[in-house]
């Protein structure tokens, strides 16, 4: 039997870039706000460390209950994925990186008319004031920023530095700290220098009346007897079964976990049976591809500085990516290089792809009990390593389902954005020449040709209409008026720059429909 926990005007599940803003503007607006997260909540010094202590640092409720940590990997039929668990979502654990995208990513016949960079531009300065965003200064001297730089214009390519959402110079608040150039965006800032979406956004919902609810697992979502919507969750504290009506319900748990709480609703309860059939389908993981340059002809201090600081554009054809050299603090660096790079024959590239739905559980499980955290060491010099990361146009043409009680990706990435991984690889080739290192992709493309990806898009698409898409272009779900869905889901094409500023300017825009909707 289900607990009741209330009754809301607002009901937002997840606490991520979609659902803090949600919180706010709604909170702004004068209604009562419940989210829902099911992560904990983390306060500087407090992000994991240890990697022995695998249980806070992967999330696998579903194979393991007690493991509910910060990151959640996942390695599925198409892709490997990796997400955050917690309150902040991805914010916790991203680079920091915003960029407007080109005019030209809008122009995909994918997106609904009336979304354009121009129609953008009013929310895009909203999340910039809201998350103060700024570029590394010049005044701070970045050995591997510079290097990157040489590399591009010996290569003629554009670079630029994208704003980030770091306090630089003067801490951000009480308890926080300004940016210790500690290499460590990425696993959870313990000094508050980044501008998180719980520290930002979120702290002002709450100053508003706003209700977060930690460590709540939501299954599927039903229409309320007495209107509105009825949320179904499972504390993770007590192993409770509750319930949480609102009004409007947000769904803004992530690409993954909404389009999988959209799909058990329709597919498992059969709550929501009038869903589009358009529901999982043009799952992107925007062109992610990773590889490594070590070896380089000079020391590159990878461990000085934000994750990422400079940015090379490669919007000059088709298919169009950006790339970036992001590293991180010594111990990890260490690590990576302790992998090392493994040269495999003509014959053995590839040849394990046909294994990959086999080895899927063995990996899966590696990462859950951190198999995989302590490799092997090579003679490499981890100061002359990077890594190399492109975000590219791919075809956006994965479809999601449940397989079991399981999300799953099915997407042939490799056949069918073959172009790209080629231009991405030839360009990732150029800039370990000009380091004078050596380069090799990410050993899960050497060995299955399956990507990995940390931006999950797609499956609940903004559209005109539901034979097109999932949700309204104001993000309302087609057939179930005042259900809403705000988050990477909705975006329609891969983006082929870092997603995060377009996935909040979409949401600021959403936001200010469910306000009005009132």
């Amino acid at each position: 039997m289900a607990t009741n926990l209330n009754r809301y005007d607002v009901v937002v599940v997840g606490s991520g870039f979609g659902g803090s803003i949600t919180a706010l503007r709604l909170a702004q607006a004068g209604k009562s706000v419940a989210v829902l997260e099911r992560g904990r909540r983390y306060s500087p010094g407090q992000f994991p460390r240890d990697v022995t202590r695998t249980d806070e640092l992967f999330w696998r409720h579903s194979s393991r209950e007690k493991a509910q940590g910060l990151y959640d990997v996942r390695f599925l039929s198409g892709i490997g994925t990796v997400a955050a668990s917690g309150v902040g979502g991805g914010s916790l654990i991203y680079a920091n990186i915003h960029v407007r995208p080109d005019a030209v990513v809008f122009e995909d016949p994918r997106w609904p008319k009336s979304y354009t960079r121009a129609a953008l531009e009013p929310y895009y300065d909203k999340v910039a004031k809201e998350l103060s965003l700024a570029p590394v200064p010049e005044s701070i001297s970045l050995r591997k920023r510079n290097v990157l730089r040489r590399a591009a214009l010996r290569m003629g390519r554009q670079v630029f530095d994208p704003p980030e959402a770091v306090s630089w110079t003067e801490s951000p608040g009480p308890g926080r700290q300004a940016c210790r150039l500690c290499a460590e965006c990425e696993f959870g800032c313990q000094y508050g220098a980044k501008h998180t979406m719980d520290q930002t956004y979120l702290a002002r919902a709450e100053a508003l009346g706003a209700q977060v609810l930690p460590r709540m697992l939501v299954s599927h979502v039903e229409p309320a007897p007495g209107g509105g919507y009825r949320v179904h969750c499972q504390d993770l504290a007590t192993g409770q079964r509750r319930t949480v009506e609102g009004t409007r319900v947000v769904l803004s748990a992530g690409t993954l976990g909404t389009v999988e709480i959209l799909l058990r609703s329709r597919d498992k309860a059969r709550t929501l049976p009038r869903l589009s059939q358009r529901l999982g389908h043009g799952y992107s993981g925007n062109g992610d591809f990773l590889g490594s340059i070590m070896n380089s002809r000079e020391d590159l201090e990878p461990w000085v500085g934000p994750d990422v600081s400079t940015v090379m554009r490669f919007f000059d054809a088709e298919p169009s990516f950006t790339l970036a050299a992001p590293t991180f603090n010594k111990p990890v660096m260490e690590v990576l290089t302790g992998m090392g790079q493994p040269r495999l024959g003509a014959f053995l590239q590839g040849v394990g792809a046909p294994l990959w739905p086999f080895l899927m559980p063995v990996l899966n499980t590696a990462f859950a009990k951190g198999l995989l955290s302590r490799p092997p060491r090579n003679s490499a010099d981890p100061a002359r390593m990077t890594n190399l990361f492109a975000i590219g146009r791919d075809n956006a043409n994965g479809r999601m389902g449940l397989k079991g009680n399981q999300l799953d990706v099915e997407w042939n990435f490799a056949e069918e954005n073959q172009a790209l991984v080629q231009r991405m690889q030839a360009a990732m080739r150029e800039v370990a020449l000009q380091y004078g290192g050596t380069y090799a992709p990410l050993v899960t493309w050497q060995l299955f040709q399956r990507p990995i990806t940390v931006h999950s898009l797609g499956g609940a698409h903004l559209a005109e209409s539901p034979e097109r898409g999932v949700v309204s272009t104001e993000g309302e779900v087609f057939n179930y008026p005042g259900l809403h869905v705000a988050d990477g889901s909705v975006i329609p094409t891969s983006i082929g720059f870092h997603p995060v500023m377009t996935i909040s300017a979409v949401s600021e825009r959403i936001a200010e429909a469910v306000a009005r909707g009132f």
